[in-house]
């Protein structure tokens, strides 16, 4: 069991779930493109506004299910009750089937109230519209959650991508079809542009529950294949099934309810954001229609393309809690500190230089992918940029509490952190009336936050002493060079080609590239460690042919 097949297959699997989840946010970012330009930043604030009533109630019914049944299921397995991981599963789709029907037919017949509650009325078209997502995502969320307790993220992997295809298809056709049709619902009403905003968010909030459908019908047809193995499986299964679906209903209660406030509470900040915001500014005299435009770039462009490094924090922490519950429930501790140092290192390789690449080339970035070249959307990225840090070290050590069985810290640490950065968001607004910087500062530090206390209580509960010069420090340095020599190399393309979008990518390329040689050289990244990721083995080939890898 602690052979190194076991020792990294939880980072491969994490890798394999990251994969899925960079594509999907890149699928999800080149769709927003033509979205965007559809529906205009009005547009998009009120289908922010939607998604982000939409996503609180989904982390009530039914976003911590994947973890939360991951996790059971995997501890089930582990100590070999294969029956008791099936039962589990069936207990956790009957818990899925009625908290998603009664929290969907919640939004569905409050989505007036709610809009109106977020100072964005025009809203609710969307919130209507997604409101039957919320069912479907539950019973997807607990296939998936079951096939990774079962040590397997592919099938989550492969339905994110259709998932998001199919989403990104009907978003741009519906939100376009709708759009117009709005705009002559508007010329009737007396107001053509805020319709057509509206109509168009719709269209593209219509594109995310036909996605989940088809994500729902690959898991299921993926399960339905599985069902031979799942009996052969069963059959090697010779103990009692001592478990009542009452019990089951009970564990699956007690598990998911912590993870629940946890998730809940660690990603309520957004909404409490907004809602403070809008309400404080329009206090303060600001127009409405500014509101709607500075929160439309905020969520559609700010938090859109720092998602994207974020998601693999997010995929790793999924995927390491399978594995992180089968060492603790094995007393394996050296096997859990290793997974958990891993995890974190890994994390950081990605966030840090993400990071750095943003706060360089922040205009150069909103030039290609939106045509913006504002000064508001550049400093709320440079402004911004150290939240994909801390966000993703915030998730990863999420995952890695609520993996050894402490899932009321991070709900304790949540609450105390959301309650700091209320106060330091009234102070900004009200003092030294920052308007929407305001709340980029206050989403960055919540992250912070959220990542100290969690570091603290990792290292109460399992003894783990965090590693600092490789995991942070290393890449940190290597990021500061890669982003000097790709601000050189963007100026001086520019000025030989004159072309952002080229100029852009080389130095995106360009950054990439310069990093990995850095870190090596460095030695930022050891043979062994470079060995446990997807396709190391061929990458330590590379890096042997060039001399880089000692």
């Amino acid at each position: 069991m602690a052979g190194k097949g076991n020792k990294s297959n939880f980072i491969v699997q994490g890798s394999i779930l990251a994969v899925a989840s960079i594509v999907s946010r890149i699928i999800g970012l080149v769709y927003r493109i033509p979205m965007q330009a559809i529906i205009g930043d009005s547009g998009n604030d009120y289908y922010a506004t939607a998604f982000e009533i939409y996503n609180v109630f989904l982390m009530i019914s039914s976003f911590s299910l994947p973890l939360a049944v991951s996790k059971l299921v995997s501890a089930r397995m582990a100590t070999g009750q294969r029956k008791a991981a099936v039962k589990l599963f069936k207990g956790a789709m009957i818990f899925a089937t009625i908290s998603g029907l009664i929290v969907a037919l919640i939004v569905f017949f409050g989505s007036d109230a709610l809009a109106s509650a977020m100072q964005t009325p025009f809203s609710a078209y969307s919130l209507r519209v997604l409101a039957p997502t919320l069912f479907i995502v539950a019973l997807m969320g607990t296939i998936r959650g079951f096939f990774q307790g079962l040590g397997t993220t592919v099938p989550s992997a492969i339905s994110q991508i259709v998932e998001q295809i199919v989403n990104a298809i009907i978003s741009i056709v519906a939100s376009y079809i709708l759009f117009s049709y709005g705009g002559r619902v508007g010329e009737v009403m007396g107001d053509s542009a805020h319709y057509a905003a509206a109509y168009g968010a719709a269209g593209g909030s219509l594109g995310t529950c036909i996605g989940a459908v088809a994500g729902l019908f690959f898991v299921s047809f993926v399960f339905f294949a599985f069902r031979e193995r799942l009996k052969n499986l069963l059959s090697k299964d010779t103990g009692a099934d001592k478990e009542s679906y009452k019990t089951v209903l009970k564990v699956v209660v007690l598990t998911v309810v912590p993870v629940l406030l946890s998730t809940t509470i660690y990603n309520i900040s957004s909404i409490v954001n907004q809602f403070l915001f809008k309400n404080i500014a329009i206090y303060q005299n600001y127009s409405p229609d500014d509101l709607n435009i500075w929160w439309g770039v905020f969520t559609g462009k700010y938090k859109l393309l720092t998602n994207v490094p974020i998601a693999i924090s997010s995929a790793l922490a999924s995927s390491s809690v399978p594995s992180l519950a089968a060492a603790f429930a094995q007393k394996q501790i050296d096997i859990l500190k290793g997974r958990i140092a891993l995890a974190i290192k890994f994390t950081m390789m990605i966030a840090i230089p993400c990071c750095v690449g943003i706060f360089v080339l922040a205009s150069p970035l909103m030039q290609l992918l939106f045509n913006d070249s504002s000064d508001l959307v550049r400093i709320l990225l440079q402004v911004g940029a150290l939240a994909v840090v801390f966000y993703s070290l915030s998730t990863i050590s999420n995952g890695i509490l609520q993996g050894i069985d402490k899932m009321r810290i991070p709900v304790t640490n949540a609450i105390y952190a959301l309650i700091i950065q209320v106060g330091l968001l009234l102070l900004l607004m009200f003092v030294f009336k920052m308007s929407i910087v305001a709340v980029v500062l206050a989403h960055t530090f919540y992250a912070i936050l959220m990542s100290l206390l969690n570091g603290m209580a990792i290292k109460k509960y399992v003894g783990y002493t965090q590693e600092i010069k490789k995991t942070f420090i290393i890449p940190a340095i290597s990021a500061v060079l890669m982003g000097v020599f790709i601000f050189f190399i963007y100026k001086l393309l520019m000025m030989i080609t004159h072309h952002n979008s080229i100029a852009t990518i080389i130095s995106i390329i360009a950054g990439m590239i310069s990093y990995a040689i850095i870190m090596l050289l460095l030695k930022g990244i050891n043979r062994e460690e470079l060995a446990n990721f997807p396709k190391g083995n061929t990458l330590i080939k590379l890096f042997d042919k060039i001399h880089l890898l000692k």
